[in-house]
């Protein structure tokens, strides 16, 4: 199956094939290329989804900061 862009997925969408993939990984069934392949897809999917998660943390603290709810970053500004 074709796998999309990282940067194409919702927060939610990547969170759950990460989660997929660490039960994959889990179970023990994967070969060494699989488990190598599983494991580079699911750090690229943990650092977007900490991405994420900063951004958003930034927008709340900016929020409670001035008591306006802009973004802090736009999704094109965030760096992965």
């Amino acid at each position: 199956m074709e796998q999309k862009e990282v940067k194409n997925l919702s927060f939610e969408q990547a969170m759950q094939e990460l989660e997929a993939i660490v039960e994959k990984m889990e179970d023990g069934t994967l070969s060494l290329e699989e488990s190598v392949q599983a494991y580079a897809r699911g750090t690229e999917l943990a650092k977007f989804c900490r991405g994420k998660l900063n951004a958003a943390e930034a927008t709340i603290r900016k929020l409670e900061s001035d008591g306006s709810l802009t973004p802090y970053l736009d999704d094109k500004e965030i760096p992965f």
